[in-house]
């Protein structure tokens, strides 16, 4: 059994996910407030949410929300003494897009980035495997594709737009090959503030 935490958007989710059931799943859009809900929503999950393993979104997204996530998936791996690690936003999305839409051959993933800029990785399916590094980019500049998807897909240029969004229980789309990140966040570009020399 694998608790699965989604914070790193407006979404607020939690599931217990066995292979590819789906135990238990709790889906809210806060946009704010993950702090406040997320503990309350595993401890509404049969055992308090107590699993064998945590599974956790790391990014890219809400600083704010990746923190609360990943502070929270600590700490009750520490306290329950079960492994943490992490999957990307752009994995979810894609899992979840290419089974809601089996035909598409690859789409470009496009979250809103802050600054103006958007992140965008792209994925192919059969199998699912990203065909490139994540990139933090303006709008403008990114390149055409035939599909999109994702909260900042109509800022970017492609020929067909799709909507999705993270959900927890959509973590059991994902092979191993994406589920074994170490739990440390994927913010996607370079912190604003610079140290000075």
């Amino acid at each position: 059994m694998i608790l699965v935490i989604e914070t790193a958007t407006t979404a607020c989710s939690v599931a217990l996910i066995d292979g590819d059931r789906i135990v238990a799943h709790i889906h809210e859009d806060v946009a704010r407030g993950h702090a406040e809900r997320l503990v309350p929503m595993i401890a509404e999950l049969p055992d308090g949410g107590q699993a064998d393993a945590i599974l956790v979104n790391v990014g890219p997204g809400s600083f704010t929300g990746l923190r609360v996530g990943l502070a929270a998936a600590r700490a009750l791996g520490l306290a329950w003494g079960v492994p943490v690690t992490g999957y990307s936003t752009h994995a979810l999305l894609a899992a979840r897009l290419f089974a809601d839409h089996p035909d598409l051959q690859s789409a470009l993933i496009a979250i809103e980035g802050g600054h103006g800029e958007v992140f965008v990785q792209p994925y192919a399916q059969a199998p699912l495997r990203a065909l490139d590094s994540l990139a933090s980019m303006r709008p403008e500049t990114v390149p055409l594709w035939d599909a999109a998807a994702g909260s900042a897909a109509t800022r970017v240029n492609a020929h067909e737009i799709f909507s999705v969004g993270p959900d927890a229980r959509d973590a059991r789309l994902l092979g191993a090959d994406f589920t074994s990140l170490p739990a440390h966040p994927i913010y996607g570009r370079a912190p604003d503030a610079k140290p000075n020399p």
